[in-house]
C-alpha cells in the first residue's frame, strides 16, 4: 500500500528534482559559453585590429614586394606585442609550421598538433579555435586566423593564452551554483517533509481512532486541531459522528428496555387473570368477566405494540405505498371516529369541526390511517383528565394541513428537535415504543409532507401534518418509495 509520503517522493518531488537539474544545466551552458566565448572573442578581436593595420600596409597590388612588406609588418607586430604577459602570439607558415613567436622561442606544449590551423583552413570565415591540455597539465586555448592577403610566407597568426583564471572562475561558479540547487533542493525536501509530517500524522491518528470507534469503542475522541483546516474540520466531523453513534446506542438500549418493560407488563397481567380465570367454576362470576376484558384490552395492547415494531422493520427497509385519490377530511374524521371511544375512558374531550368540502390528496389509505392514530395516540397519552384535543382541518391552494393540539404536559425545549428520531423517548415521556413520530414523519415525508411540531412546556403540544393538494395528473410527484 502506498503512502502519501512514497507518492510524495516519486511525484512531486522528482518533478521538482528534475526541474531543478534543467535549471542547473541550462545556468551552467550559458555560463561557460559566455566565459569561454568571451575568451575566444577577446583573442579573435586582436586579430581584427592587426588584420586592419595591415590594409594600410602594401595594398596596391600583389607584387613580391607588397607581399614582403606585409610579412615584414607582421613580423614587426610579433617583436613589438605589447600583450606577452597574457597572450603567445605567432605567425604559422604552411603546414601550421612555426615562424615566428613574441617571446622570441618555439614552445612545442602550445601547438595542440594544428588542431586549430586545420579548422582555420576548413572554416568559411578563416578561424580555427581548440582547447587543450599542454604536457605540463595546463589548459589553454589557442585560436588561429588566417592572413587575407599575401605576406610572405606567413599564412596565419595564432594566439595561445592560459585558461587557468577562467577554469578558476568557472569552478567557483560551478561550485556556487551547484551549492545553490542543493540548498534549494534540501529546503524543498525538508519543508516537504515538514508539511507533509504535518497531514500523516493526524491522518495516522485519524485511522486509529476510526479503527476503534469501528471496533465498537464509542467513548474515545481525537483531540482538539491545533489547525483549523481540513484535518482540523475532518477530526471534528469524526467526533461528531461518535457522539451521534453514542446517542444512537443510548437511545438504542432505553428502546430495547422500554420495549421489554412494556412488553412484560401486560404479559404479567395476562397470566395473572388467567390464573384467575382458571380457578373460577362460575361463567357469571364479575371477576370471570372482568378477568376477560382485561385479558382483551392487553391482547390489543400488545398488538399495537407488535404493529409498531412491524412499523419500525418496514422503517428500516423502506416504506411501500399503495396510494389513491383520497377525501383528507372523511379520513380525518374516521380517525377521529375510531379514537374516540378511548377519548371518552380517559375523561377527554374531542374538539373537531368537520369541513363542509372534501379536500383530495394523493396517498395510500392505511398508511394516512396509521399517521393520524399515531399523532391522536399522542395526544391522549399526554393530556390530563378533563382536558380537550383539538383536530383541525384547513387549505390553500396548494396544501392541506392538519393540526393536532393536546393540552398536555409539552416537550421539554432540549427534547424539541429529537422526538422525531427513532428510538428517542423525551425525558417526560410515558409509555411508547419512541418510534411513533418516526414512523409519521416517514409516511408523511414519503408523500411529499412535511410534519412540523410546536410545544410549550405545561401548555402542550401541537402536531401539524402538511400534504399537497391533490390535482389530476401529478400522481407521478408522489411515488411511493
Amino acid at each position: 500500500m502506498q503512502s502519501i509520503t512514497r507518492r510524495w517522493l516519486r511525484g512531486s518531488l522528482l518533478i521538482s528534482v528534475l526541474v531543478l537539474v534543467l535549471a542547473e544545466a541550462l545556468f551552467l551552458s550559458f555560463c561557460y559559453q559566455n566565459l569561454y566565448g568571451s575568451t575566444e572573442s577577446a583573442l579573435i578581436s586582436r586579430f581584427t585590429t592587426i588584420i586592419g593595420r595591415l590594409q594600410a600596409t602594401g595594398t596596391a597590388g600583389d607584387t613580391d614586394a607588397t607581399a614582403n612588406s606585409r610579412a615584414a609588418a607582421l613580423r614587426r607586430a610579433v617583436e613589438q606585442f605589447d600583450e606577452k604577459d597574457k597572450f603567445e602570439f605567432m605567425l604559422l607558415g604552411s603546414g601550421g609550421t612555426v615562424l615566428a613567436t613574441a617571446s622570441g622561442m618555439s614552445n612545442e606544449n602550445l601547438l595542440a598538433s594544428g588542431a586549430d590551423y586545420s579548422r582555420a583552413l576548413t572554416s568559411a570565415e578563416g578561424i580555427g579555435s581548440v582547447i587543450f591540455r599542454t604536457p605540463d597539465g595546463e589548459r589553454v586555448m589557442a585560436v588561429t586566423a588566417l592572413v587575407p592577403y599575401a605576406a610572405g610566407t606567413i599564412t596565419a597568426m595564432r594566439l595561445v593564452t592560459s585558461l587557468t583564471l577562467v577554469d578558476r572562475q568557472w569552478w567557483s561558479l560551478l561550485g556556487v551554483s551547484a551549492g545553490v540547487v542543493l540548498a534549494a533542493l534540501g529546503l524543498m525536501v525538508w519543508s516537504g517533509l515538514f508539511f507533509i509530517r504535518s497531514i500523516v500524522r493526524p491522518l495516522g491518528q485519524v485511522e486509529a481512532i476510526a479503527h476503534r470507534i469501528a471496533g465498537g469503542d464509542l467513548q474515545t475522541r481525537l483531540p482538539d486541531a491545533r489547525y483549523n483546516d481540513e484535518i482540523g474540520r475532518l477530526c471534528h466531523t469524526i467526533n461528531e459522528m461518535a457522539e451521534h453513534l453514542t446517542e444512537t446506542e443510548r437511545m438504542k438500549n432505553e428502546f430495547i428496555s422500554s420495549v421489554s418493560h412494556e412488553l412484560r407488563t401486560p404479559l404479567t397481567s395476562i397470566k395473572g387473570w388467567v390464573e384467575t380465570i382458571g380457578t373460577l367454576h362460575d361463567p357469571g362470576d364479575p371477576n370471570y368477566r372482568k378477568g376477560l376484558e382485561v385479558i382483551g384490552a392487553e391482547t390489543d395492547r400488545l398488538y399495537e405494540m407488535v404493529e409498531e415494531l412491524l412499523d419500525f422493520s418496514r422503517l428500516q427497509n423502506g416504506i411501500r405505498l399503495d396510494c389513491q385519490v383520497l377525501d383528507l377530511v372523511a379520513e380525518a374524521t374516521d380517525a377521529a371516529l375510531f379514537v374516540e371511544g378511548r377519548i371518552r375512558q380517559e375523561g377527554l374531550c374531542l374538539v373537531y369541526e368537520e369541513p363542509p368540502e372534501p379536500y383530495p390528496v394523493w396517498a395510500d389509505p392505511a398508511r394516512l390511517r396509521q399517521v393520524f392514530i399515531n399523532v391522536l395516540d399522542n395526544a391522549i397519552k399526554y393530556s390530563p383528565p378533563g382536558g380537550a384535543i383539538f383536530l383541525t382541518l384547513s387549505r390553500t391552494p396548494a396544501a392541506v394541513v392538519v393540526a393536532v393540539r393536546d393540552q398536555g404536559r409539552g416537550i421539554p425545549p432540549e427534547d424539541l428537535d429529537k422526538v422525531r428520531q427513532k428510538f428517542f423517548k423525551a425525558h417526560n415521556a410515558v409509555r411508547g415504543s419512541g418510534i411513533g413520530l418516526a414512523v409519521v414523519e416517514a409516511i408523511v415525508t414519503s408523500l411529499g409532507g412535511t410534519v412540523d411540531i410546536a410545544s410549550a412546556l405545561g401548555q402542550g403540544t401541537t402536531v401539524s401534518i402538511t400534504l399537497p393538494v391533490y390535482h389530476p395528473g401529478q400522481e407521478h410527484l408522489h411515488e411511493p418509495i
